[in-house]
């Protein structure tokens, strides 16, 4: 019977599936959880309700992180030696920078810890455990890493050129206002990627018409690499899409087959 219940809290805790009712309920009711929990770090000064904030989601954030680990069994399959290694795992050390900062609210004495308040924005990637379509994106991006990493290596290799030429084109001096423009390789690094993304903020602008005529020519290409990927990633995750629902179709059509089986076995 202990071992039926650690089995079920486990299905819980983990993604159960959409069939699971419980556990996308347990899923939904974390988010809102985390949710609440980054709310304050929306404000520049402290509340006395967000320490109490802080102080219920932490409580469910570490009996969330007790329950993962008293059944790490069941998801390491590695026997006994799971709990071991689960607080080592890399969901497990995300769950554990989600509660530190609680060291702030338990004892001010922790004044080192006050980078929690940056650990607290980790909290968010714990979304990822709970949301099945961020879950869906990631194995897309994971399918065509090979594609994403040439995308960005070319990315990477025309924001060092163009950075490279703007910076030896352009006066790191503007000679009608006297004021610096690509006073160092990081101005021009900086320009080169803002452009090549197409955001253009014109806080760092070319003067001459060499410069001018790279910005253009970074401009155009700019467009066509940012828009490689989004193409790759939309094609794959509908492509993802459609297996999922062709995996729940075929589940389904074995769980009728299974249940007409059972419904002959008790004709006969």
């Amino acid at each position: 019977m202990a071992l039926f219940t650690r089995k079920r809290i486990f299905e819980i805790v983990e993604n159960g599936g959409d069939s699971d009712t419980v556990s996308r309920a347990y899923d939904i009711f974390m988010m809102l959880a985390i949710f609440t929990s980054i709310f304050p770090l929306m404000f520049a000064h402290d509340h006395i309700a967000f320490h109490y904030i802080e102080q219920v989601t932490v409580i469910l954030f570490v009996m969330d992180y007790v329950l993962r680990w008293a059944t790490a069994d069941f998801k390491l399959n590695k026997g006994a030696v799971s709990f071991l290694i689960y607080p080592f795992t890399v969901w497990a050390l995300i769950d554990l920078a989600s509660i530190l900062p609680a060291f702030t609210v338990v004892n001010s004495s922790f004044k080192i810890l006050r980078v929690t308040r940056l650990l607290r924005i980790m909290r968010l990637l714990k979304i990822i455990r709970y949301a099945t379509q961020i879950q869906v994106l990631g194995r897309v991006i994971k399918k065509e890493s090979a594609v994403l990493l040439t995308v960005l290596g070319i990315s990477i290799f025309y924001v060092f050129i163009t950075a490279l030429v703007m910076f030896n084109a352009e006066p790191h001096i503007d000679p009608v206002t006297g004021k610096p423009t690509f006073a160092t390789f990081f101005d021009a690094l900086y320009w080169a990627t803002v452009t090549l993304t197409t955001v253009g903020y014109g806080d760092v602008t070319p003067v001459t018409n060499t410069g001018r005529l790279v910005s253009m020519l970074s401009s155009l290409f700019g467009v066509a690499i940012i828009a490689l990927p989004s193409g790759v990633i939309t094609a794959s995750y509908l492509d993802e899409l459609r297996m999922i629902r062709k995996a729940a179709q075929e589940a389904e059509k074995a769980k009728e087959a299974e249940e007409k089986e059972k419904e002959k076995e008790k004709e006969a």
